[in-house]
C-alpha cells in the first residue's frame, strides 16, 4: 500500500507543473468519459496527457489517487460555481437540496465518468486519506454555504462561516456522507436517479428540520 499522497496544485512550485497536473486530470476525464473506471489505466493516462509514466506516478501514486483527485476537482468546480450565485430557498433544507440536486444531475448526466470517480472513492483505502479528506471538505464547504441564510455570491471563503455552529458543520458532513453513499447506490444500479434524489431530499429534511 502506497503511503505517498497526490501532489495538489498548491504544492506545485511552477506554472508548468500546475499545467501538467491539469493536463493529467483532463486526460483522466477524457478516458473515464469514454470507458468508465476500467478505461483509466495509468499508462493510457500518461500517453493521453503526453507525460512520462514516471512523471504521472510522481503526481499521483496510483489510479485510485488519480481518480479521487479528479472527483475532488469535480466538486471544486461545483463549489466555485455555487459561490457565484444566490442559492434559492427559504430554509436551509431547501437551499441544500437545490445545491445537491444541481450537482447530482450534472454527475448523472455523465454516467461513465461518474462511475469511474465513484468506484475509485469506494475502493480508496487509508493511503488515499488526504484525497478523501479534500473531497469531504469541498462537500462540507458547499453545504455549509447553502445552509447560511445570508450567504451571498462572491464569498471569498465559504468555509469561513462564523455564524455556523459545530453542530451545523457536523450535519453538513453527515449529509455529504449520505450524498456520496447515494451516488454509490446509483452507480452500482441499486437505485434509480429518481430514487437517489428522493433519498437525498428525505435525509436533508430530516437533518435540517426547522
Amino acid at each position: 500500500m502506497s503511503t505517498a499522497n497526490s501532489l495538489t496544485a498548491d504544492e506545485l512550485g511552477s506554472a508548468a507543473q500546475r499545467e501538467r497536473r491539469q493536463r493529467i486530470l483532463d486526460a483522466t476525464y477524457a478516458l473515464a468519459r469514454e470507458g468508465g473506471f476500467e478505461a483509466v489505466q495509468m499508462r493510457a493516462v500518461a500517453e493521453e496527457a503526453e507525460v512520462a509514466l514516471g512523471t504521472l506516478y510522481r503526481y499521483f501514486p496510483s489510479k485510485i489517487h488519480l481518480l479521487v483527485s479528479a472527483l475532488a476537482r469535480e466538486f471544486e468546480r461545483s463549489e466555485a460555481a455555487f459561490r457565484e450565485v444566490e442559492i434559492p430557498g427559504e430554509t436551509a433544507a431547501e437551499r441544500v437540496i437545490w445545491v445537491m440536486k444541481g450537482t447530482t444531475r450534472g454527475l448523472q448526466g455523465d454516467p461513465k465518468l461518474t462511475e469511474a470517480l465513484t468506484r475509485a472513492f469506494m475502493f480508496a483505502d487509508a493511503s488515499v486519506a488526504q484525497e478523501i479528506h479534500t473531497v469531504g471538505m469541498l462537500l462540507t464547504s458547499m453545504l455549509t454555504r447553502a445552509m447560511r441564510p445570508e450567504g451571498s455570491p462572491g464569498d471569498a471563503d465559504p468555509a469561513d462561516l462564523t455564524d455556523l455552529t459545530d453542530e451545523d458543520v457536523a450535519i453538513a458532513r453527515v449529509i455529504g456522507d449520505v450524498w456520496l453513499s447515494a451516488l454509490v447506490a446509483w452507480v452500482t444500479g441499486r437505485s434509480t436517479a429518481a430514487q437517489t434524489g428522493a433519498h437525498l431530499e428525505t435525509a436533508v429534511r430530516l437533518l435540517l428540520r426547522d
